[in-house]
């Protein structure tokens, strides 16, 4: 059996922050506490796992998340980010501000979590677009 990501750890200055930006932009369920962690699960039972005791916040190395989404989803995210009036970019490094991707035939944007972490929604998969 191949193996599966169970849950992925990020780093951030207050985890309960970074947990609720990403499940609104989302609009997924609230995160949970679980442990020391606060949890984002997200589909096949993976969770993103927010830390804010692991490293000091001058430490924190920033990651990148990328999230296939559907054509819907994307619209309710893009919504959601509009309506907080977040800057985002079509590129990553702060591209293309305000501007979406349309890359493998799809759409993308890129926004930053609380931390500076890249978070990214794509319509298509640049690594199965054909």
């Amino acid at each position: 059996m191949p193996a599966r990501l169970d849950h992925t750890i990020m780093h951030s200055t207050d985890s309960a922050v970074s947990a609720h930006f990403l499940t609104d932009l989302l609009g997924a369920p609230e995160p949970k506490p679980q442990g020391p962690f606060v949890a984002v699960p997200v589909e096949g039972g993976l969770t993103i796992d927010y830390a804010d005791f692991i490293v000091e916040p001058d430490h924190i190395v920033l990651q990148h998340l990328a999230f296939l989404v559907s054509e819907e989803e994307f619209d309710q995210i893009y919504s959601r980010v509009q309506g907080r009036e977040l800057p985002y970019w079509s590129e990553p490094g702060h591209e293309g501000p305000q501007q979406l991707n349309h890359r493998s035939g799809g759409r993308g944007l890129y926004v930053d979590d609380p931390d500076g972490h890249a978070i990214e929604f794509l319509t298509v998969s640049e690594t199965q677009a054909s």
